[in-house]
């Protein structure tokens, strides 16, 4: 298998790459675009990187506009890991609130202690989305250990009826 020296597509035994126009073994010009998407002027890393930095928002946008494999995994990847986080802050709260109230029935001072899990949270909460923006910025395929796989899994199937 041969690949474009140029934007890395793979071009087969053809002698231009059919996604930049470059001759085989040749780079590029500089300032010729390199690829048929709309952040084609972003680098890879970089579009990784912002695939995580306005949390889910981005995450989609990069996942709609980019065809490169890895923007797309880091673009589905920050869509289902801000919706764990959402949907872990949501349980939190629930078992807070109900913690609260059984223990104020009980008359036991266990519920407020539940509060001080919040910055502990939080902590952890951001130290993820920087690791996950730092590794996006490295060109690395970072996967967080649940979601990454799942996230993995659905970006190779492709969308429904896409077979």
């Amino acid at each position: 298998m041969a690949f474009c020296a140029a934007c890395g597509t793979e071009i087969g035994d053809a002698n231009f790459c059919p996604n930049c126009g470059a001759k085989r073994g040749t780079a590029a010009p500089e300032g010729a675009p390199r690829g048929n998407y709309p952040s084609a002027g972003i680098e890879e890393n970089v579009a990784s990187l912002l695939c995580y930095a306005f949390w889910w928002v981005s995450g989609l946008i990069f996942l709609l506009i980019d065809d490169r494999p890895l923007v797309k995994f880091h673009g589905a990847q920050s869509i289902a890991f801000n919706v764990a986080v959402a949907a872990a802050w949501i349980c939190f709260w629930i078992v807070t609130v109900l913690l609260s109230f059984v223990t104020a029935l009980l008359h036991l001072p266990i519920g407020i202690l539940t509060f001080l899990f919040l910055p502990v949270f939080g902590v952890a909460v951001f130290g993820t989305w920087i690791l996950l923006m730092y590794k996006g910025y490295q060109g690395e395929k970072f996967k967080l250990p649940v979601l990454g796989d799942l996230v993995e899994g659905m970006i190779k199937q492709g969308p429904p009826g896409d077979g």
